[in-house]
């Protein structure tokens, strides 16, 4: 059963046109996101400060009294949209939760750039930190965060650099490109399965990446090199499944994983604090657990 403000927000979101609409306007789309975005509540932080790492934009925040840890945060929004103008309330949060610096990374987005570009940027941050963490003072204990397709992203930076970070949370990660689980049938309000295979349309280049595991991080051979890892599922998300296979499929490679299903709510909740009130609970339990691994 949806949650009243689960409820309420579908039926606001019903009469929007779907982003599968032939001739569907991307560029109004993202410009209405951080227009939206602008007008949301933003939480004090000690210091912001935007970073050139070897090419890819990032935006870091530093809340009162951090020391040198620091959170690698990957925006969801399918790949295509949102960016680190959209996600700063929600990377403010997350550094006041955790207190720890947040980096938040504005990857190349698709259908401009198409797979592997995203990857590749979270990549080329991870390995400029290798060089300039130290003369940032954030050399500490790294992690890594992500919601949706930034979920996806943050898994596979994790796979392709395994030991790098001490523990990884994903909110309703964004894994499956054949949408083979269930709840893509049972678990649909709020996000359509439809709009879900736009995405991975815009994300590939090719037929052949939707098999591929950086894309398609389900199919890794090398998920036994993960950190301990939170995975967050929504009850009414049609990426619940695929979400709750990836923490089973880690706890029978030996990964230490935690798995919470929130109920009532749909996708996209972890970014809509004054819609969701299971956001913040999301947020302090976030903290809690990289607080485990310090």
């Amino acid at each position: 059963m949806l949650f009243p403000e689960a409820r309420r927000a579908v039926e606001a979101a019903a009469g929007d046109v779907p982003i599968r609409t032939d001739g569907y306007d991307i560029d109004a789309a993202r410009a209405e996101a951080r227009a939206a975005a602008a007008l949301e509540e933003r939480e004090d932080v000690a210091a912001v400060e935007d970073l050139d790492c070897d090419g890819v934009p990032a935006r870091l925040y530093r809340p009162e009294g951090a020391g040198t840890g620091l959170l690698v945060h990957v925006h969801g929004g399918g790949f295509v949209f949102h960016d680190v103008d959209v996600h700063d309330p929600g990377a403010r949060r997350l550094a006041n939760r955790t207190g720890l610096n947040v980096l938040s990374v504005d990857y190349r987005r698709p259908p401009e750039h198409r797979f592997p570009a995203a990857p590749d940027d979270v990549s080329t941050v991870v390995r400029w930190l290798d060089d300039h963490a130290a003369d940032l003072g954030v050399d500490g204990p790294t992690y890594a965060h992500g919601d949706s397709a930034g979920a996806n992203l943050a898994l596979v930076a994790a796979l392709r650099h395994p030991g790098r970070f001490r523990a990884l949370v994903l909110v309703y990660p964004f894994l499956d490109p054949s949408a083979g689980f269930d709840s893509y049938e049972s678990a649909a309000e709020g996000f359509d399965p439809r709009d879900a295979a736009w995405y991975w349309q815009q994300y590939a280049a090719t037929p052949a990446d939707l098999e591929h595991p950086d894309l398609a991080p389900l199919r890794s051979d090398r998920l036994g090199t993960l950190p301990p890892t939170l995975v967050v599922t929504a009850e009414h998300d049609p990426l619940r499944d695929e979400g709750e296979h990836l923490a089973r499929l880690l706890a029978e490679q030996g990964v230490a994983v935690t798995a919470t299903r929130y109920l009532g709510q749909i996708h996209g909740f972890w970014r809509h604090p004054s819609v969701f009130p299971a956001t913040e609970p999301l947020l302090t339990q976030t903290a809690a657990f990289l607080g485990l691994h310090r």
